[in-house]
């Protein structure tokens, strides 16, 4: 999932903060554009693990435009995480689809990165049309 997150650079300061507005209270610092992202990522891991631990769901990204109004003269760019590890233990199911989106699938499957495997692109599908 991609989260929108604002930067900003800190008057006075060498540093930039950086706020993920989809997850109250996860932000930081650092010098630099690049360190801020790294940072907002591992932030991000953290913020999802509690979550996870206490059983609470991972919230949603809006867009950008939807966060537009309440954050003005920022930078917005957009982390991808991987919240597969914190929707909790994966089980086993059977589904029944047409040989031809089997293959269609595969054949994405084979040629993205962003998939690993068969039922890692079902369960994205399923997100983003749960979402």
């Amino acid at each position: 999932m991609k989260y929108p997150v604002a930067l900003k650079k800190i008057i006075g300061s060498e540093q930039y903060k950086v706020v993920v507005p989809d997850l109250p209270g996860c932000e930081c610092s650092a010098l630099s554009i690049d360190e801020a992202l790294f940072e907002i990522e591992k932030s991000i891991a953290s913020h999802f693990s509690i979550l996870a631990e206490y059983g609470e769901a991972i919230p949603r990204a809006l867009t950008i435009e939807q966060h537009q109004e309440s954050f003005t003269q920022v930078i917005w760019c957009l982390v991808h995480v991987d919240i597969t590890p914190y929707l909790g233990k994966s089980h086993k199911i059977n589904v029944t689809l047409p040989e031809l989106l089997i293959k269609q699938i595969d054949d994405r499957v084979s040629k993205s990165e962003a998939y690993k495997t068969r039922s890692g692109f079902i369960a994205s599908a399923c997100l983003k049309e749960l979402g």
